[in-house]
């Protein structure tokens, strides 16, 4: 597939513009990939959009782990069961995703964007248990969390770090900053398993792949520095995140309804 001068400009502002915001505000900033892919670098197919994005949020979510791993605060155990529950799902959203209509999909897609807003704007700190562990009690809960989430991760090709840090949440207790952490590892995984199904069906954009993740991984460079110099205007930033995804969401779905 061949990538224009302007696409591969527009390609590099997209990614640095998820990675700066997955750095500075945490779970969430991936699901701007996919509408960046269609609507501004121009990727004609909502499904390559998909596969081409899921390898660039891997890339994004292995950058932010190595990061949160150096400073302890990965939870691995419980991150890991849920994750590879997840992979199950994800790899089964992935085969329902590629059967539906393209332009379906991104309705679907605008829809759940506007419940991430939601979610976000109700994000709070929560104190939890910092000594949790996985154990008998709560390693159910995250298999269960990690195949729903995972299900809807592969079906919209999305990170789904929103959805997972609330689920490591319900299901440990633990607290918020470990849930954050963690939940990278069940993006990565994810992110992989999604773009394997759909690479393996053709639909990812490699020219394209390379470009968004050089993008993403310089944008979440300077997220994550920037992340210490704005600790204090954490909540304006999620607040200015939360209205520019609710207006990328009402947008496509006026294209879609046009």
């Amino acid at each position: 597939m061949v990538v224009s001068l302007a696409q591969g400009i527009l390609g590099t502002a997209s990614g640095m513009l998820v990675g700066f915001s997955l750095g500075v505000i945490g779970g969430g900033g991936s699901i701007l990939a996919v509408p960046l892919m269609v609507y501004l670098v121009g990727v004609p197919s909502a499904h390559v959009a998909i596969g081409t994005s899921s390898l660039a949020v891997a890339a994004s979510a292995a950058f932010g782990l190595s990061i949160h791993a150096r400073a302890g605060t990965v939870k691995w155990g419980c991150a890991l069961v849920l994750a590879g529950a997840g992979v199950i799902g994800a790899f089964l959203g992935s085969l329902v995703g590629k059967m539906v209509d393209g332009q379906h999909l991104l309705t679907m897609f605008a829809l759940l964007m506007l419940v991430v807003a939601v979610m976000m704007r109700r994000r709070r700190d929560h104190a939890g248990d910092h000594l949790v562990q996985l154990n008998r009690s709560n390693a159910p809960a995250l298999v269960m969390l990690g195949l729903a989430v995972g299900m809807l991760s592969g079906f919209f090709g999305i990170g789904g770090g929103f959805l997972i840090v609330p689920a490591l949440v319900f299901a440990t207790d633990m607290p918020l900053v470990y849930a954050v952490s963690s939940s990278l590892v069940a993006v990565l995984a994810f992110g992989l398993t999604t773009a394997a199904s759909y690479t393996f069906s053709g639909l990812v954009n490699w020219p394209l792949t390379a470009i968004f993740i050089l993008g993403g991984l310089i944008g979440g460079y300077a997220g994550v520095r920037s992340a210490h110099l704005l600790a204090n205007r954490r909540a304006l930033l999620n607040d200015v995140f939360v209205g520019v995804v609710s207006c990328v969401a009402v947008y496509m779905l006026f294209r879609s309804w046009t």
